[in-house]
């Protein structure tokens, strides 16, 4: 069976992923729940783990610190030479802190430039009309990566055990789940997540399905919106998914 590799760029890194669930929760950087935040983190490296993502090695070294300093903070405080208590979370909330200060920089570098390239400076040109790229910010309304994982991590556990396994080959493409996924949105103009994978019993099918999602959505044939259950999220079509063609 081959093995498919995808890339979620939403988060950068693991402390991007950190930084993101200090924000939503609004969080003091400076007094990290770490026994909370390990739990959600823990989570998010299953998920990347399962999905065989190129980045998982930088998360799964995160985890381990993480764990590393649960296992500290339950144990009595050190002492350092002024007689003070060490914080076992010091390093790391240094390096969020310098994360979060590099990350606000490169953002407003980023308006900058968004701004500079609408100024048009007079003289000869000839403009370029080819095709923008997709709108992410549009494409994906209030939603983010966290969500689509709690929605996938969702679905994966919501398969029922067999008692009795036979052995048989899956013979599933991530093109076949593209056209699986738009026919369905032909029938409705928008379908919740969970309820088009249900009744999918197999986990690959599900993964498959998951990263078609991830592809449709990348070169902008739907977009995925926030949903009132948190474990779900919403896939509705856009303009470019009237004409989606599949090469087999």
């Amino acid at each position: 069976m081959s093995i498919y590799k995808i890339k979620l760029d939403q988060f950068e890194g693991p402390l991007d992923l950190l930084l993101f669930f200090i924000k939503r929760d609004e969080l003091d950087i400076y007094d990290i729940p770490i026994s909370k935040i390990t739990k959600e983190f823990l989570e998010y490296v299953n998920l990347i783990k399962m999905l065989d993502l190129e980045t998982a090695g930088d998360f799964i070294l995160m985890a381990s610190t993480l764990m590393r300093i649960k296992v500290r903070m339950l144990l009595p405080r050190e002492i350092d030479e002024k007689g003070e208590e060490i914080d076992p979370r010091s390093e790391l909330i240094q390096a969020l802190l310098e994360y979060k200060k590099y990350k606000e920089v490169s953002e407003e570098l980023s308006y900058m430039e968004s701004k500079q390239r609408k100024i048009n400076f007079r003289g000869n040109f000839q403009e370029d009309f080819k095709v923008a790229p997709p709108d992410f910010d549009t494409l994906l309304k209030n939603i983010t990566v966290f969500d689509l994982a709690k929605a996938f991590k969702t679905a994966i556990d919501n398969i029922q055990p067999e008692i009795v396994h036979e052995i048989e080959k899956i013979n599933i493409t991530i093109d076949e789940q593209i056209i699986f996924i738009m026919d369905n949105l032909l029938k409705d103009a928008e379908v919740n997540f969970l309820k088009l994978v249900a009744g999918m019993n197999e986990k690959i099918r599900i993964v498959i399905t998951f990263i078609a999602l991830l592809e449709l959505t990348k070169v902008g044939e739907i977009g995925l919106r926030a949903s009132n259950d948190f474990n779900d999220f919403i896939i509705y079509k856009t303009t470019n998914g009237q004409n989606i063609q599949i090469n087999n």
